[in-house]
């Protein structure tokens, strides 16, 4: 199928039912060393972003590409660019979601984009995601799907500095961490534990630290920098991807809109990944 039919796929529409289990929320607590894993019960609030653990693709393992993922096709379009990532998303939280809350997924393709870049040819997917209970939407989330060629070798982005920050704090970075995200979150990408693959198939120079990974590191520094604090808007952009052996710091810097610039940078300074957070008012 050619790149002219993906409008076709605007407008599909997934709908799930499932449970905010407490199992899943331990996993990730342990993968993150959360600091209050005690605090993790039925009842209580799940963290900011922890939503990526529930409602995964969960794929037969004779439906699974080479790559790890999902053979294409599906809910997605079957886009035949070998490469695909998660290149962002815009995130809005309107009440907290509950471990033990029964709650429903509705999964909408809103837009699907041919570009030509840098890497050549590119199609991004948008999916819209809105989680609900009872009736009341709770969170929803633009995500940006792109996909692309694998370049015959790495060629990363020109780097961008990473500004001077108010907060900055180490984000815990091997392949021990990257292994134990990718399988909380159920996501068989081999970019991410598959060094072997990862280097002589999609030829980065090491095993790729996850966007979704990045986002939540950010996310848990935010709330910890300013615990009073509740978030109400959270969106994020991949810039230059990040490695195992990178030494990955996070930064936040206030902003004159009252939020957080955020960013995650190698020990070079190099941005990974570009964050903005707004504050629900009057917290």
């Amino acid at each position: 199928m050619g790149s002219a039919n993906w409008q076709d796929w605007t407008g599909r529409t997934s709908v799930e039912i499932g449970t905010i289990a407490l199992e899943p929320a331990y996993r990730l607590a342990a993968t993150l060393g959360h600091p209050d894993p005690a605090g993790l019960r039925i009842g209580a609030e799940l963290p900011p972003l922890w939503n990526w653990i529930y409602f995964v693709a969960v794929a037969p393992a004779a439906e699974i590409g080479a790559d790890g993922h999902p053979r294409r096709g599906g809910f997605l379009p079957p886009v035949d660019l070998p490469r695909r990532m998660w290149a962002g998303s815009r995130c809005k939280f309107h009440g907290p979601l509950r471990i033990g809350d029964e709650v429903t997924k509705v999964s909408n393709i809103v837009k699907v984009e041919t570009k030509s870049g840098r890497a050549g040819e590119m199609v991004f997917v948008t999916v819209r995601h809105d989680i609900s209970r009872g009736g009341a939407t709770l969170y929803e989330e633009e995500q940006d799907i792109v996909y692309m060629a694998i370049p015959e070798q790495f060629s990363p982005p020109d780097p961008v500095p990473v500004p001077d920050c108010a907060h900055v704090r180490a984000a815990p970075v091997d392949a021990v961490v990257l292994f134990r995200f990718s399988a909380v979150t159920f996501n068989g990408h081999r970019i991410h534990y598959d060094r072997d693959y990862a280097m002589a198939t999609e030829k980065y120079p090491g095993l790729v630290v996850h966007g979704p990974l990045q986002a939540i590191w950010l996310m848990e520094a935010a709330t910890a920098w300013f615990p009073d604090r509740r978030a109400a808007t959270f969106q994020f952009r991949g810039l230059r991807p990040l490695f195992d052996f990178d030494t990955v710091s996070l930064h936040g810097a206030p902003n004159a809109d009252g939020g957080l610039d955020l960013f995650t940078a190698n020990a070079d300074g190099a941005i990974g990944m570009k964050a903005t957070l707004t504050w629900t008012a009057g917290a």
